[in-house]
């Protein structure tokens, strides 16, 4: 490997710890810290933000310069003025990001270098003997926060309304780009590529045998999972399903649904078509330009929560106020850890990207369970879901409760899911 092959990959993760002031390495020993440098190793981490970041941070959203007041009385023209404002004052003033800091650390974290690039990931094991390891991916504009509130009812189901033969050992990395790992120097780190890297991981931790969820980017990266097909890798599950049929993806663009769709269906084209139409402007400014789009979000914390707390308010099923469903600082968790590791245009590059369409089927032949959560962002019929996945092994659409961040609106349901979709497999 060349110096500056491993300035870009394996000791990727140190300089991002050393401009933020991480601990990636702590308390080694020589021999331990030079072992701990080699390629494919697993080195342990701790999340400690320097103070002089958070009180930039502070002083940066104190010193917002805000726009006038929207001139309609909804939010049809972006996230309202006075939501915003109280939202950043809490910011500014109140929130506590070593709270979070503090129960990340409480969970054993790592790094390790797969295909050049740090990727750091919460590692938890059951203390139930024959726990099945799962691997859980998030999204954007989420983060392993969001996937926190599902550790402790899938490592410990016994004490989270299960029992011993529903325990996981569960994996939850950051997407290279996003979070703590580290960001792609060069491109092709598209989903299929970290596929492959999860594959990686997961067999680097000594598993033959594992499953795999995800909901938003991670469906997309675990249905590809589904698509390379591993040996090792048993099953899937989605919270949103790729599951789109090509004669609906044709007669989108028209707004017309075929004639004599089934109601379920018609109702899932009525959402596609509302999405594709009026929500989908942000992909596609992240697709085309992202690094235009993240000189804002990389300069101004506000900019960056306004873009992230519009997707907040309207994918998750709160009726377009996200504070009914998810606390203040469960939002500011996830925009601080996007500030704090300066990830606004590392993370919008997966767009970038991104060659496969959204929502059309990838051709996954292995098992899979498929969840639908009501205020997703189109409910999957399960004739969709059948001829997406030929090996449906789950399917739920009677959901009652539940958005788009199904781990952190919902996740007692979620881990429901989750252990009926696996439970087979054991």
């Amino acid at each position: 490997m060349t110096d500056k092959k491993k300035e870009q990959g394996g000791n990727g993760a140190l300089a991002l710890a050393a401009s933020l002031g991480l601990t990636v390495l702590s308390s080694l020993s020589a021999a331990e810290a030079q072992l701990a440098a080699t390629p494919g190793s697993i080195r342990p981490f701790r999340a400690n933000i320097a103070q002089a970041k958070l009180d930039d941070m502070r002083r940066r959203i104190a010193a917002t310069q805000w726009p006038e007041k929207e001139t309609v009385a909804d939010a049809t023209q972006g996230v309202q003025l006075a939501k915003m404002q109280k939202l950043a004052a809490y910011w500014a003033t109140d929130y506590d990001w070593r709270k979070l800091e503090a129960r990340l650390n409480g969970y054993p974290q790592f790094v390790t270098e797969i295909d050049g690039v740090d990727i750091h990931f919460i590692h938890v094991r059951s203390s139930h003997e024959n726990a099945l390891p799962l691997i859980v991916t998030h999204g954007w504009p989420g983060s392993v926060v969001e996937q926190l509130e599902i550790i402790e009812p899938l490592t410990d189901p016994t004490a989270h309304g299960g029992t011993a033969a529903d325990a996981f050992d569960v994996v939850i990395p950051s997407i290279p780009g996003y979070d703590f790992s580290g960001k792609p120097a060069v491109t092709g780190w598209d989903p299929p590529r970290v596929a492959r890297a999860w594959t990686v991981l997961m067999k680097r931790l000594g598993y033959q045998r594992f499953v795999a969820q995800g909901g938003d980017w991670g469906s997309l990266i675990t249905d590809q999972m589904g698509v390379q097909a591993p040996p090792e890798l048993l099953a899937i599950h989605t919270n949103l399903p790729s599951a789109v049929p090509a004669e609906i993806a044709q007669a989108l663009p028209t707004h017309l649904p075929p004639p004599g769709l089934p109601a379920e269906e018609k109702r899932a084209f009525e959402q596609l078509d509302a999405f594709l139409s009026n929500g989908l402007a942000y992909a596609l400014e992240m697709a085309q330009r992202p690094q235009t789009v993240s000189y804002g979000l990389t300069d101004s914390p506000a900019g960056l929560l306004g873009w992230m707390y519009e997707k907040f308010n309207e994918w998750s099923d709160s009726g377009g106020d996200a504070g009914t469903v998810l606390t203040p600082d469960q939002m500011l968790d996830d925009v601080s850890l996007y500030w704090l590791t300066e990830t606004a245009a590392s993370s919008s590059r997966l767009y970038w990207e991104n060659k496969l369409p959204f929502f059309a089927p990838t051709g996954v032949r292995i098992p899979v369970g498929v969840s639908v959560f009501p205020a997703e962002l189109y409910r999957c019929p399960r004739s969709w879901a059948a001829r997406a996945y030929p090996h449906l092994i789950h399917f739920n659409d009677k959901l009652e409760n539940g958005g788009h961040f199904a781990a952190w609106e919902q996740p007692g349901l979620l881990t429901s899911e989750i252990r009926a979709t696996f439970r087979t497999l054991r």
